[in-house]
Parts: C-alpha cells; sequence; structure tokens
C-alpha cells in the first residue's frame, strides 16, 4: 500500500471536518490557510533537515515521486490533516467557558 493510498481516508476525513467546522466563515477559512502554509513550510524545512541527517528513511517503490526539498509530498499529509483536525476541534467542540457559562445559567434547583 502506497504512502499516498494510506493518507487518502484521513485526509479527506480532516477536510469534510475542517468543511464542517468552517461553513460561511471567511475569516476561519483564511486563518487556516495562513496556518497550513506556515506549518506546511515548517515541515518541508524540518522533514528535509532529518532526512538529510538519515534519522528516518522512505520507501521509494511507495513514494508518488515528487519532493519538496528532501521531504515527499506525501509527507506534507501529515501535517495538512493535523491542522485541519486542530481547527476543526476548536470549532467543533464546546469551550470549557461556554460550559461555565451554561451552568451558571441554569436556575437552583
Amino acid at each position: 500500500m502506497s504512502y499516498a493510498l494510506l493518507l487518502a481516508l484521513p485526509l479527506l476525513a480532516a477536510a469534510v471536518l475542517a468543511v464542517i467546522a468552517l461553513r460561511r466563515d471567511r475569516r476561519g477559512w483564511a486563518a487556516l490557510a495562513v496556518a497550513a502554509a506556515v506549518v506546511l513550510v515548517l515541515t518541508v524545512v524540518f522533514d528535509s533537515i532529518m532526512i538529510a541527517v538519515d534519522l528516518f528513511h522512505y520507501d521509494d517503490a511507495l513514494l508518488l515521486g515528487p519532493r519538496l526539498g528532501l521531504a515527499p509530498v506525501e509527507d506534507l499529509a501529515y501535517a495538512l490533516i493535523a491542522v485541519l483536525v486542530v481547527v476543526a476541534a476548536w470549532r467543533l467542540l464546546p469551550s470549557r467557558a461556554t460550559a461555565a457559562e451554561r451552568a451558571s445559567e441554569q436556575p437552583d434547583a
């Protein structure tokens, strides 16, 4: 199984969660784009360094082929999945403040 095939389902699921979390929020999409760009650039830089010093390697037979620096493009999917899931979780999960506000609004029994 190739790395791209292995990452396809988690990437799709993370993208769907992000779309659900950010629907109709242009500022949220802009913030997501900036965060993703920063994380992807850092991923390329640091993964290239780690590959150069031989901390890990990929089986070339399982890669699509294109690389950014020394990092294969599939490696960027891990970082993108992380950004999408964190943004979706931040938006979709209730905050503690919201839960505390709800509790304070409840009449005492």
